[in-house]
C-alpha cells in the first residue's frame, strides 16, 4: 500500500527535508494518524481517490535528464522568458535559463543556505496548522523545490516558466514538488508552471505552493495542466495577499488522468483584488475537481472566479468555489461562476457554489450553468456552410475563450488557442 511506502520513505529520509526535523515529524505524524481522505470526508465526497492511491508506486527515484528539444514542446519559445526545469526533481541547470538581477531565483534547498532568513520567514506561512493529508506528506517527504523571491520594489523582467519533468522512471512514481513564491511591496512577478511525464510511467504528484504578495505587489500564475493520460495531480495552492495587490492564478485543465486542484485565497490586506480563471477540457476515463476558496479578511477588496468546463465521453468534474465574506469586510465584491458543458450523456459535473457572508453591504453573486451546445447556434452555423464537427467546436471554443482572454503573456494565450483546437480535433484558425 501507498501509506506503508510512505512509512518507510520518511523513515529513511527522516533527516533531510526543507522544513525542520520537528514539524515534518509533526506533519507526517498528522498523516499516519488520519490517512488519506475517503467520499466519507465532506471536501472529498464526489471525488473517489481508492483507484489512484492503491497502485504500488515507488517514492524514490535516480536522477535523470531530457533534451533541449524535449523541452520545447512544452515551454513557450517564441517569448524571451525566464526558464527553471527539474527532471525528477533536480534542478537541470543545462537546461534552465535563471535571472541574475534583484529577482532571486533558485531551488529552495540553495535558497536555504544563501537566504536563511527569508525561507525561515516565509517557508510553510501560508499553509493551515492542520492542513491535509497530501500538504501533511509534502512538508514531510518534499526536500527541495523552487523559491522566487521579488525583493521589494522589483520587477521580474520576463515571465518565468517552471517545469516539472519526469523521464526514465523505473516503476510507477509518487513525487512531491514543492514551491515558494514571495512578492514584497511594490515588486511584480509572472509565473507559469508545467508538469511533464516524457516515459508514459504511472505518475503521482503532489504539489504544493505558497504565494506570498505585500503590499502594492501584482503576481500573475498560470497553471498548464496538459500531462498524459498515465499522470495523477493534486494540486495545493496558497495566496496571501497584503494592500493593493493583484494576484492572478489561472488553471487550464487540459490533460492527465485525475487532477485535484485546491486554491485559496487569504485577501489581508484591504483595496486587493484576487483573479482566479481556469478552463477544464477532457474526455475519456479523465477527472477533474477544482476546490477553491476565497477569504475576505478586509474591506473594499474584490474576487472574480470564472470556471468553464467541457466535458466529453465519461469523463467527470467537480467544482466547489466557497467564497466567505468577515464580518469587517464591508465593501467586498465578489463574483463566481462555473459554467460547464457535457457533451454525452455519460460526462458528469457536481457543481457546489458557496456563499458565506457576515457583513452587510457587499455586492456579492454566484451561479452555475450545466448544459448542451446550443440546438440553435449550431443550425446557425450550419446553415452557413460550416460542417456540424467544426460548427460544434467553434461553439466550444467560444464557450470557453473569456476564461482565457486576459492571460497577460500572449504567446501562452495562443499556445492555449493551439492546445483547445488539438483537444476539440479540430483546426480552427484563432485570432486573439
Amino acid at each position: 500500500m501507498l501509506k506503508d511506502k510512505l512509512i518507510q520513505a520518511y523513515e529513511q529520509s527522516s533527516k533531510n527535508g526543507i522544513l525542520s526535523k520537528k514539524m515534518r515529524d509533526e506533519s507526517f505524524g498528522r498523516f499516519v494518524n488520519k490517512n488519506f481522505p475517503t467520499v466519507k470526508d465532506e471536501e472529498w465526497k464526489y471525488t473517489n481517490l481508492l483507484p489512484i492511491i492503491k497502485k504500488d508506486y515507488d517514492t524514490s527515484i535516480e536522477a535523470s535528464t531530457i533534451t533541449e528539444e524535449q523541452v520545447n514542446d512544452y515551454i513557450l519559445t517564441a517569448t524571451d522568458t525566464y526558464l527553471m526545469v527539474f527532471v525528477n526533481g533536480v534542478l537541470s541547470e543545462n537546461l534552465s535559463n535563471l535571472p541574475t538581477g534583484k529577482v532571486v531565483v533558485s531551488t529552495i534547498e540553495k535558497a536555504i543556505q544563501n537566504h536563511p532568513s527569508i525561507v525561515s520567514k516565509y517557508l510553510n506561512s501560508c499553509v493551515p496548522e492542520k492542513a491535509d493529508a497530501f500538504v501533511s506528506i509534502n512538508n514531510a517527504l518534499a526536500n527541495n523545490g523552487v523559491f522566487l523571491y521579488a525583493p521589494k520594489n522589483a520587477v521580474l523582467e520576463k515571465p518565468l516558466q517552471i517545469v516539472f519533468a519526469t523521464n526514465n522512471v523505473g516503476s510507477d512514481l509518487f513525487l512531491q514538488t514543492r514551491s515558494l513564491i514571495i512578492a514584497e511591496e511594490n515588486a511584480q512577478i509572472q509565473v507559469t508552471e508545467r508538469h511533464q511525464n516524457f516515459d508514459g510511467k504511472e505518475v503521482f504528484t503532489n504539489a504544493v505552493t505558497e504565494i506570498n504578495a505585500a503590499d502594492n505587489s501584482i503576481v500573475d500564475f498560470y497553471k498548464i495542466q496538459n500531462d498524459n493520460r498515465s499522470c495523477s495531480l493534486v494540486d495545493n495552492t496558497w495566496v496571501r495577499q497584503g494592500k493593493n495587490t493583484n494576484c492572478t492564478v489561472d488553471t487550464f485543465s487540459l490533460g492527465g488522468k485525475f487532477i485535484r486542484n485546491n486554491l485559496t485565497f487569504f485577501m489581508e490586506g484591504e483595496h486587493s483584488e484576487s483573479n482566479m480563471n481556469g478552463i477544464t477540457l477532457i474526455g475519456k476515463d479523465q477527472l477533474v475537481d477544482h476546490h477553491t476558496s476565497v477569504d475576505h479578511l478586509a474591506p473594499n477588496c474584490q474576487s472574480n472566479e470564472l470556471y468553464k468546463g467541457i466535458y466529453d465521453d465519461n469523463s467527470k468534474g467537480i467544482f466547489n468555489g466557497k467564497v466567505m465574506v468577515r464580518p469587517d469586510s464591508q465593501k467586498t465584491n465578489a463574483f463566481q461562476s462555473n459554467n460547464n458543458l457535457l457533451l454525452t450523456d455519460n460526462a458528469s459535473i457536481d457543481t457546489k457554489p458557496q456563499l458565506e457572508i457576515y457583513a452587510d453591504d457587499v455586492a456579492c453573486s454566484h451561479g452555475c450553468t450545466i448544459g448542451q451546445l446550443d440546438d440553435e447556434a449550431l443550425f446557425y452555423l450550419r446553415s452557413r456552410g460550416i460542417p456540424v464537427k467544426e460548427a460544434k467546436a467553434m461553439l466550444m471554443y467560444a464557450f470557453a475563450s473569456d476564461a482565457i482572454q486576459n492571460i497577460k503573456i500572449a504567446e501562452l494565450e495562443e499556445k492555449l488557442n493551439r492546445i483547445i483546437a488539438e483537444k476539440l480535433v479540430v483546426e480552427l484558425t484563432i485570432e486573439s
